[in-house]
């Protein structure tokens, strides 16, 4: 929605009116988000005009739409998209004390978007066809012949482009270009997301996938078991491993929006104890703000050791996404 009059994001935005009404442009899937938006328009009676798409489309979408978006809010999968869209100058800086909610590392530098939650990327493997001293110490080792075949991968999907974003901050563009080229030339084998990829590594199609570390818990709860009865388990890298890179999902809020007081409420519901709580319990990422406790059988957000990256040098999108189709992967 376009006002007809904006405010400076540190003042106070109460005197533009509500009209009960934010359109969001979501890269998380229908499944994941709806159930907690449906609970914020009971609640607030706050109409969300929601439109879906892979993070991705949407981030590209906005920007070819630029200035004449219908978006108020891009709820995104991964930072990288966030700061693509930020860098492209359509998003205003958030409120400090919004910020503040979150820690500094999980939002952006200048203030333009702000994680909502962390996702751990893991290996995802099959108990019965790699045993504990078989596992990697290192991503990079999964292009070594006891692995030919074996590892899938979604290489369309938002959070492996974001990973190799990472491999190309981390150690350079040309020995990411040759990890991705290994890992082709290694038989790695392609699903469309990491849905498949877990239930494949679960049913034993594969012995291994590169996904985010929720996947198995929800495989679980969607088979009304625990994720310790599944074949498939996780393996968190160790040591500061590229491999388990600790992105966010998050949102930024399109300029003109910036004054709207029923974005600020949608902003403080996704980042207020019931919203995180959802995150956590149900979809088993990892709460951002303090209080919220973590799912049962995952390690602490502050015990991951994960690589030093910032995670605001995630934007340059596009490049990782054609190195991965140059790989053939794609």
């Amino acid at each position: 929605m376009v006002l007809s009059s904006t405010v400076a994001c540190g003042d106070e935005a109460a005197h533009v009116p509500s009209d009960k009404k934010i359109t969001v442009y979501s890269g998380r899937s229908e499944a994941l988000v709806e159930p907690i938006l449906d609970r914020f328009q009971q609640q607030t009676g706050i109409r969300i005009d929601t439109r879906y798409s892979d993070t991705a489309q949407m981030a590209a979408q906005l920007l070819e739409e630029r200035d004449r978006t219908r978006a108020d809010v891009f709820l995104s999968q991964d930072a990288g998209a966030l700061g693509a869209v930020a860098k492209q100058g359509l998003f205003a800086p958030l409120p400090a004390d919004l910020l503040d909610k979150v820690p500094v590392t999980y939002r952006a530098r200048t203030g333009e978007w702000i994680g909502v939650t962390g996702r751990s990327r893991v290996l995802a493997y099959n108990v019965d066809q790699v045993s504990a001293d078989q596992l990697p110490e290192s991503v990079f080792e999964l292009t070594g012949p006891q692995w030919t075949g074996k590892v899938g991968i979604a290489p369309t999907n938002a959070s492996f482009q974001a990973f190799v974003t990472a491999l190309r901050i981390q150690h350079g563009d040309a020995k990411a270009k040759q990890f991705l080229t290994d890992l082709k030339a290694n038989g790695a084998q392609i699903r469309d997301n990491n849905v498949v990829t877990v239930a494949d590594v679960d049913a034993g199609k594969l012995a291994a996938g590169l996904v985010n570390h929720y996947y198995v818990f929800e495989l679980a709860k969607e088979r009304g078991t625990t994720p310790d009865m599944l074949k498939a388990r996780l393996h968190f890298f160790p040591d500061g491993d590229t491999g388990a890179l600790v992105n966010v999902s998050g949102v930024g809020v399109l300029e003109a929006a910036i004054s709207d007081p029923d974005v600020r409420t949608f902003l403080d519901f996704l980042l207020g104890t019931e919203a995180q709580t959802y995150f956590a319990q149900e979809i088993y990422e990892y709460p951002l703000i303090s209080g919220v406790p973590t799912a049962s059988g995952l390690p602490a957000l502050a015990d991951l050791k994960a690589p030093a990256i910032d995670l605001n040098d995630l934007d340059t999108l596009a490049a990782s996404v054609q190195m991965i189709k140059d790989a053939g992967l794609a």
